[in-house]
């Protein structure tokens, strides 16, 4: 019997990846080109202080700490351990890089003031970080169509490409995090994946791919991408969140597009319960969302 591959499955279903991002705004990446086990962090060698101590902060602050590596583990000649904090903010994302000696100098990091948008002290970074899933051992999808992806966009842009932990939504692999603007793009192909960094770098967004905008919450995100394909709009700053507005399962969310303003009816519901992941146990719902209109003015 042909074993579950959760990606396969969600395309066979035509399962919309638009809504779907990881709704977190600080991020601390920690290089490391050790073994990945299921939980990355819990399972690396990394120093158990410095393991309970991430871990701990993560929890209590709602940031995101994830490992990092070269392609291939490849190092870059640099001694230490690179690490990065960044802050998605949908409108003023930042990020922070340093290399530190020893791994056990991250003991010693305050991360509160990630947690509130607030830099850490490190040397500000301005390029993009383009990070590909290819944490295998927390789901075969990722490994599988992430590696190939790395790899393009290793081969293409060597500087800004990374290889990263388990970052949500392993249906929707080869999954990419570009980070600070906290961008998540789904089913990006090795074929494609040059053109969603070229994109990214000269300020337009692969709407097509993208799953969402992690600043936002999940009905937002949808929010934004019908907008986008509506509009044909794909300037990274060209939408500008005004408000937002609840009533049930109905959400009504207001951008500004250039000067002018549209706002963006849609209705969440939820799919029938499926395997979501290819080690799963139990079958769980997706959310669903329908757009019911969108208005300017």
């Amino acid at each position: 019997m042909t074993p579950l591959r959760c990606a396969a499955g969600s395309a066979a279903r035509d399962e919309p990846a638009y809504g779907t991002a990881s709704v977190v705004k600080g991020f601390l990446l920690i290089e490391y080109a050790g073994a990945w086990g299921r939980d990355a962090l819990r399972d690396s060698r990394l120093p158990e202080a410095v393991k309970v101590s991430l871990r701990e902060s993560s929890r209590r602050l709602g940031i995101k700490a994830l490992l990092i590596r070269r392609h291939e583990r490849k190092r870059t000649g640099a001694t230490g351990c690179r690490i990065f904090a960044a802050y998605a903010h949908p409108h003023a994302p930042w990020m922070e890089t340093t290399t530190l000696v020893e791994v056990e100098e991250l003991l010693d990091l305050d991360l509160a003031p990630l947690s509130q948008g607030r830099g850490l002290g490190l040397t500000s970074h301005s390029a993009p970080v383009f990070l590909t899933c290819t944490h295998g051992r927390h789901d075969t999808c990722c490994a599988e169509r992430g590696r190939p992806v790395a790899k393009a966009l290793a081969d293409c842009y060597p500087d800004h490409a990374w290889e990263v932990s388990h970052i949500g939504g392993d249906r929707f692999a080869g999954n990419v995090l570009v980070l600070p603007d906290g961008l998540y793009y789904g089913r990006v192909e090795p074929s494609n994946a040059a053109a969603v960094a070229a994109d990214h770098l000269e300020g337009r967004l692969s709407v097509d791919l993208l799953r969402g905008r992690s600043g936002y919450p999940f009905a937002v995100q949808a929010a934004e991408c019908f907008l986008r394909t509506e509009l044909a709009e794909t300037g990274m700053a060209a939408l500008r969140l005004r408000c937002r507005e609840r009533h049930g399962s109905d959400w009504d969310v207001t951008f500004d597009v250039s000067g002018r303003v549209w706002h963006v009816r849609l209705r969440v519901g939820m799919r029938d319960a499926e395997q979501l992941t290819c080690t799963a146990q139990r079958l769980d719902a997706a959310p669903t969302y329908e757009l019911l209109d969108i208005i300017h003015g």
